[in-house]
């Protein structure tokens, strides 16, 4: 999985084979929005309370597993769900859940959310608020903050002693992470 933010709630995702993109329309000027979406297979609004996406309940929902190789017909489709208020799940199977958080309001978390990668966009008090309610509830693979860099100096102080062995990145604008 490689994820490529580039201010608010754009980002560029490479999961299970597939380019998904999300807020095109809000890249900051210095995007060029032809080459962000050049090559996407889904694109979808994240930041917009009508995202357009099928609405999945995560307490009950649970990641798909490999099939057997041999059963193998071709590459699985990757499934992007609305699990809240300007939230995202991301279902790619062999790959750990992606989740996309861009509002104060933390949804719902079932039990794969041990284990799952987790991009907070924001201010500085949604990400503390949904940080902290995630990680009092699960222990994800990866929190990756996407924020300017003094509101995630201070978000970085405030969850760094909640995390217990889950990882925490800052993620630069149009830098690549390799997660």
């Amino acid at each position: 999985m490689k994820l490529t933010w580039f201010a608010h709630t754009t980002i560029r995702i490479h999961i299970g084979g597939q380019i998904l993109v999300a807020d095109a329309e809000g890249a900051p000027e210095f995007v060029n929005v032809r080459e962000l979406v050049s090559g996407a297979d889904q694109t979808f609004a994240l930041a917009s309370d009508h995202a357009g996406l099928p609405i999945l309940d995560p307490v009950r929902w649970r990641p798909r597993t490999p099939r057997p190789a041999i059963a193998e017909t071709g590459d699985e489709p990757v499934h992007v769900f609305s699990i809240g208020r300007w939230a995202v799940l991301v279902d790619a199977v062999g790959e750990p859940p992606l989740v996309l958080i861009a509002g104060s309001d933390a949804p719902r978390f079932g039990r794969w959310a041990d284990g799952a990668v987790v991009v907070l966009l924001g201010t500085r008090e949604g990400l503390i608020a949904t940080g902290t309610v995630l990680l009092d509830i699960a222990r994800p693979k990866l929190i990756a903050l996407a924020a300017d860099e003094g509101e995630v100096d201070l978000a970085v102080a405030e969850l760094g002693e909640h995390l217990d062995g889950a990882g925490l990145v800052s993620l630069e604008p149009g830098m690549a992470l390799e997660a």
